[in-house]
């Protein structure tokens, strides 16, 4: 009896961790408690608010001194598309004050992580957020989605890298025609007529390990630099 108790208790919180996770679809709570802690930005600070999926997640992981030492706040969650990006930008952005934001979406988009991809849906909702942070006066930095042949946790999608590109182009002429900072990771960081995510900066075809996001830096932050001076 008191075996079957436990299990039940067990079985119990399982579910109601899942149910949690499920309440929290927009990942709202995933940095509630680090953004009330936040203090508003101080006269002449240049903040800058990185906004990404597991990619983001993990660079932070990895290079916690590169977002420290610059200033830089890492918003990051795994698995998140671009549909999770904008239920949580309020807070996750807009409330943090930033000066820039870099959106970097798409990755789980594409991997059909909560629908199946709509090339139109998911460039619709980086519109938006860009139209959102222009609206609260923070300038936007667009970046590009980094190549993958496939996705490992999807073996159902077989032209990632068609979707990918697709998107970078969309996302590319965009922030041409808006006058937007744009950041090709893309272009440094992918290997062979697969389109592969080069095997010298990943260990699983998607996330950068430490040698890809110091390739990332070198990219992304004379783009922040410049954004910062221009005024």
């Amino acid at each position: 009896m008191k075996n079957f108790n436990r299990c039940l208790i067990a079985s119990l919180l399982l579910v109601s961790a899942h149910t949690a996770m499920a309440d929290d679809w927009g990942g709202i709570e995933r940095y509630a408690k680090a953004n009330s802690e936040l203090a508003l930005p101080a006269k002449g600070e240049h903040r800058v608010v990185f906004l990404g999926n597991s990619i983001t997640e993990g660079w932070y992981r990895d290079h916690p001194g590169f977002f420290n030492s610059n200033n830089y706040i890492g918003r990051g969650i795994s698995g998140h598309t671009s549909y999770q990006f904008l239920v949580r930008f309020r807070e996750d952005v807009i409330n943090l004050k930033p000066e820039i934001v870099i959106i970097n979406a798409g990755t789980n988009d594409c991997a059909e992580n909560t629908r199946p991809f709509d090339l139109e849906m998911t460039f619709g909702n980086i519109k938006s957020m860009v139209e959102l942070a222009q609206a609260n006066g923070i300038k936007v930095i667009l970046s590009s989605v980094l190549p993958s042949e496939k996705f490992g946790w999807n073996k159902n999608v077989t032209d990632a890298a068609d979707r990918i590109a697709a998107l970078n182009a969309k996302i590319k002429e965009y922030a041409k025609e808006k006058k937007l900072p744009y950041v090709d990771y893309y272009s440094a960081m992918v290997s062979g007529p697969e389109r592969k995510l080069n095997p010298a900066y990943t260990n699983d075809g998607v996330h950068p390990t430490p040698a890809g996001y110091d390739v990332m830096e070198s990219i992304v932050k004379p783009v922040i630099d410049k954004t910062i001076k221009k005024k």
